[in-house]
C-alpha cells in the first residue's frame, strides 16, 4: 500500500487532535465527579427517607436532606458550568478539526437532565 492512500496529517493538526482529546477527557472528569456527587446525595436522601419512621432530632446546621439536596444541586451546577466553559474552549477548536461533535458534551446533558430530575424527585417527594 502506497503512502499516497494514506490521510496526511500535519503536526499543527495532531497537536489540535491531542488537545481536542484533553478537552474531551476534562469534561468526562467533571461528569463522573458529578455523577459520584448526584448519586451520593439521591442515597443519602433514601436513606435518611427509610429512617423517618425513627425518631429523630434536628442536630447542627443541615438535616440529612439538607445534606443531600446540596450534594445534588453541587452536582447539577458544576457539571452545567463545567460543560458550558468546554463548549467555549472547544468551539474553534472543532471547526478546525472538521465540525467534530462532542460526546462529552451530550453524556454532560444527560447526565445534567439525570440530576435536575433527581433534584425534583426528593424536592417533592418529602
Amino acid at each position: 500500500m502506497s503512502s499516497s492512500h494514506l490521510p496526511q496529517f500535519d503536526s499543527n493538526h495532531l497537536a489540535m487532535d491531542r488537545t481536542w482529546l484533553a478537552h474531551e477527557r476534562t469534561l468526562m472528569a467533571w461528569v463522573r465527579t458529578a455523577t459520584s456527587m448526584i448519586s451520593f446525595g439521591f442515597t443519602i436522601y433514601k436513606f435518611f427517607q427509610f429512617e423517618a419512621g425513627k425518631e429523630t432530632s434536628r442536630r447542627g446546621l443541615l438535616t440529612p436532606r439538607d445534606f443531600a439536596m446540596l450534594m445534588i444541586g453541587i452536582g447539577v451546577i458544576s457539571l452545567v458550568l463545567s460543560a458550558i466553559s468546554h463548549r467555549r474552549e472547544v468551539r474553534e477548536l472543532s471547526a478546525q478539526l472538521g465540525g467534530r461533535r462532542s460526546m462529552a458534551e451530550i453524556l454532560a446533558g444527560l447526565v445534567s437532565v439525570f440530576g435536575i430530575l433527581v433534584m425534583l424527585s426528593a424536592i417533592f417527594h418529602q
